[in-house]
């Protein structure tokens, strides 16, 4: 009969995701299917007090009787006969866990049942299941089911967490749970569990004096909200089946303040995100998708998401590889002044030109013109294989190829995207993705996209004071996209990395309304705040010695000098036409080879032209003056 009539345990099994953080903290409540409360709840999640007054009310003898227990069923029949009408229901807890698994209307029929269910439930799941399933389900008034969430809900605090007097009032609510809800009968609901605190107190010796004068706490007159934290992340982490997250709730609930503040002096339809994340873990601490709750703000929009233009936010990157490729060092003139490439002629921000500046002051003012001729000279196609290795796919139009522009935020990018990029150039040019699972295996150890060497430099370049003042010792930049449309500002110390986003959802512009949309004047006050919540970080090794100008002396310089192709990259897949090899590292002369044939090269350049036959694979090979080699199988289409 029990393999034939399993107990229905659907109920039990729709619950509430709870996400939590990396210390088990709770972040975020999500409704179960309907739009109901439950949360699971076993006995090691309420404190022992609410046991034993959930026994010494309900079910004296639970201890010992097999699910149903005879004492009070006859108790409750001699009742009936002597009233004639219902006195008590002579119910166990058992059998209370078999009617909220399959409600019945109230008839001997469903009595019966009761009883045969609950005799199956405690032979399937022991006491321990018994107190599961009614902990899990036990209504506490209108859309709340179980403890926890009547927990969560009446005194906003977890399970775990209770005194007495709160154990009580919910032990006593689901006995009717309409009319004894504290928020619309609070002098009834009172009642009900001051009776609970005296029967534990006469049946047992879990109540001392002092308890008892609990008697006298006040029952809450409202629900509180369900906890809500990280609200883009937590419906992310239910969507996907997963409930530890990496975050940290106090630091998530610190940025979510700090964002809100920030919106309140901006315009209408103007939001913010943030990511905060471990500079060698990747693993997100906090995340802020957006303006949770406000609709003016397309709120429920995770904008950490987004594909939006990073303007000059991904400059750094550009000019890593050139100082990689030997194009370009930190101390390089470089001329801003107009030019055109073809029909394309950039400008500043401010419509002006500096003149002749080094490359370190040029990256240092996001200066347009010089960030477009390194490009010129790196060629577009290697700066997008080089941020598609570093995580940050760049989204063209149809059709479209990688062009100078690229320079300039011309390709659709996410704050995630380039947060990882971010932090790879404070991690000695080592690409990972940022993680939020926190059950998640650490990816396993890739090699360095850049040279540590060409991220320190960067690194070094960007390390400065913020323009208001703020925390020391972060490397930053800003980025803002053509018409004002978006606000950014990244940056990183020894530890963590953050990444600032300001901006309409719509991707409308904002300056006409603000004065001024840029990254530094909308996002980087919000990335100082932000770095300002962190614990200070001691400074890293990398940066020290970079400042010092003494990056040769890295302890992963060795990495940075040996002889690699950078591009193609291994695997690579290139369209048919001219393509330019480049290498990094190695003892010039270099012989570049296609297929085992020597190419025609000046010998003191690290790169040179290349026409392929016709699409099809092909074998790059760089041989060095004392016999290195990098090799990259690719394919041309």
């Amino acid at each position: 009969m029990d393999r034939v009539f399993p107990p229905d345990l659907s109920r039990v099994g729709s619950l509430a995701p709870v996400v939590v953080d990396a210390q088990g903290r709770t972040l975020s409540v999500l409704p179960a299917a309907g739009g109901v409360w439950r949360v699971e709840t076993t006995a090691s999640d309420v404190p022992p007090h609410l046991i034993d007054l959930l026994i010494a009310a309900e079910d004296a003898r639970f201890a010992w009787h097999p699910g149903i227990d005879p004492v009070a069923l006859a108790r409750a029949s001699l009742q009936w006969v002597r009233a004639g009408r219902v006195v008590s229901g002579g119910s166990t807890l058992s059998m209370q866990a078999a009617r909220l698994l399959e409600p019945r209307p109230r008839t001997l029929r469903s009595k019966l049942i009761e009883m045969a269910r609950a005799l199956q439930l405690e032979a399937r799941y022991g006491k321990a299941g018994v107190l599961r399933i009614w902990l899990t389900l036990a209504p506490m008034g209108g859309n709340l089911e179980g403890v926890r969430a009547g927990a969560l809900a009446w005194f906003g605090r977890e399970a775990r967490n209770l005194d007495p007097a709160q154990s009580a009032l919910l032990v006593a609510i689901p006995r009717r749970p309409e009319a004894l809800r504290p928020d619309r009968h609070p002098a009834a609901a009172r009642v009900a569990r001051d009776r609970t605190l005296l029967v534990r107190a006469a049946g047992a010796e879990g109540i001392s004096a002092a308890d008892r004068a609990l008697l006298a706490a006040v029952v809450p007159s409202a629900r509180q909200p369900m906890p809500g934290l990280a609200p883009h992340l937590s419906r992310e982490a239910a969507r996907e089946g997963a409930s530890r997250t990496t975050l940290d709730a106090s630091l998530q609930r610190a940025l979510e303040g700090l964002l809100e503040r920030a919106r309140e002096g901006l315009p209408g339809r103007v939001s913010t995100a943030a990511i905060i994340a471990d500079l060698h873990t990747r693993e997100i601490r906090a995340l802020v998708g957006g303006a949770w709750g406000e609709e003016a703000r397309a709120g429920a929009l995770d904008l950490t998401q987004a594909v939006r233009s990073p303007g000059s936010a991904m400059k750094p990157l550009l000019y890593a590889l050139a100082f990689e490729d030997g194009v370009a060092r930190p101390d390089s003139l470089l001329d801003d002044a107009p030019m055109r490439f073809g029909a394309y002629a950039p400008e500043n921000f401010d419509h002006g030109f500096t003149g002749r500046v080094t490359a370190a002051e040029a990256l240092r003012k996001s200066l347009n013109m010089p960030a477009v001729l390194l490009l010129d000279r790196i060629g577009p196609l290697r700066f997008a294989t080089a941020m598609k290795r570093a995580g940050a796919i760049p989204r063209l139009p149809p059709g479209a190829e990688a062009t100078l522009p690229l320079a300039l935020g011309g390709a659709g990018v996410t704050l995630r995207e380039v947060v990882g990029v971010t932090a790879m150039l404070g991690d000695a040019g080592r690409a990972a993705p940022l993680r939020w699972r926190a059950d998640d295996a650490a990816p396993a150890p890739a090699p360095p996209v850049l040279a540590p060497r060409a991220a320190a430099q960067v690194a070094a370049i960007l390390t400065r004071g913020f323009p208001g003042g703020g925390p020391s010792g972060v490397a930053w930049k800003t980025g803002t996209s053509w018409g004002g449309r978006d606000s950014w500002a990244v940056g990183f110390d020894a530890g963590h990395v953050v990444g600032v986003w300001v901006g309409r959802p719509d991707g409308s512009p904002i300056v006409a309304e603000t004065g001024g949309a840029t990254g530094t004047q909308l996002a980087l006050p919000l990335l100082a705040r932000s770095f300002a919540l962190l614990p200070a970080a001691p400074r890293a090794q990398p940066l020290v010695m970079a400042r010092a100008g003494a990056v040769r002396n890295l302890a992963v310089a060795e990495l940075g000098d040996r002889l690699r192709l950078v591009f193609p990259a291994p695997g690579a897949s290139i369209s048919d036409g001219p393509v330019t090899l480049r290498a990094a590292g190695g003892q010039r002369p270099l012989t570049f080879l296609v297929d085992g044939q020597p190419l025609d090269a000046t010998p003191a350049r690290r790169d040179t032209a290349w026409i392929p036959q016709g699409p099809g694979h092909y074998r790059v090979t760089v041989l060095d003056a004392a016999g290195a080699s990098a090799t990259a199988a690719i394919r041309v289409h």
